[in-house]
């Protein structure tokens, strides 16, 4: 991905949760080129004071990505169950970062996880769990640790995994994030 695509979406996120917060009245238009029309899973993630402060995205590609980085940064926001919505009082200490996904790929062992290049996605019956590739970094997990993480994220025992009827996916993310210092 190009360094002008990332400053553009990391400008659309930032730009569209403005807009929510009333303020800022200018919209962002869509650069004229064919990256922001590609279907991508994406996350946005934001982060106050080097805290999560909120994390929403869609696994795999079902919209355009210039779509999917305005939706995705309303919901990490404003819609995070986990989290008040955001404040505009807050802003000028929230960071946004953001994850484009490659597709899913299922494995089979647990040796075809790279700690710091992949995510994980778990499946099993209705219940599902996603971890980002920089999620085990971040806490200095081993693969077996994030795989156990990754059920308990799901709502399941922290050792579905081993079981036959569980699905692994794993993912990589290109991440970028605002850089400015506050």
């Amino acid at each position: 991905m190009k360094l002008e695509h990332k400053d553009f979406l990391l400008k659309l996120a930032r730009n569209t949760i403005e807009k929510e917060l009333q303020e800022s009245t200018t919209e962002l238009e869509r650069p004229n080129d064919d990256f922001y029309s590609e279907k991508r899973g994406a996350f946005v993630t934001l982060h106050k004071n080097g805290e999560l402060r909120g994390c929403i995205g869609f696994i795999e590609g079902v919209k355009p990505i210039y779509e999917t980085i305005k939706e995705m940064a309303i919901a990490a926001a404003f819609k995070d169950p986990r989290f008040p919505p955001v404040q505009k009082a807050e802003l000028p200490k929230i960071e946004i970062e953001i994850s484009i996904l490659t597709p899913l790929k299922e494995i089979s062992s647990v040796s075809e996880i790279e700690i710091g290049k992949h995510g994980l996605l778990i499946r099993k019956g209705f219940n599902s769990g996603l971890l980002l590739p920089q999620v085990a970094t971040e806490w200095n997990w081993d693969a077996e640790t994030f795989l156990q993480q990754t059920c308990l994220k799901a709502g399941m025992n922290r050792n579905c995994w081993q079981d036959k009827d569980t699905q692994i996916f794993r993912f990589s993310a290109e991440i970028f994030s605002e850089s400015r210092k506050k």
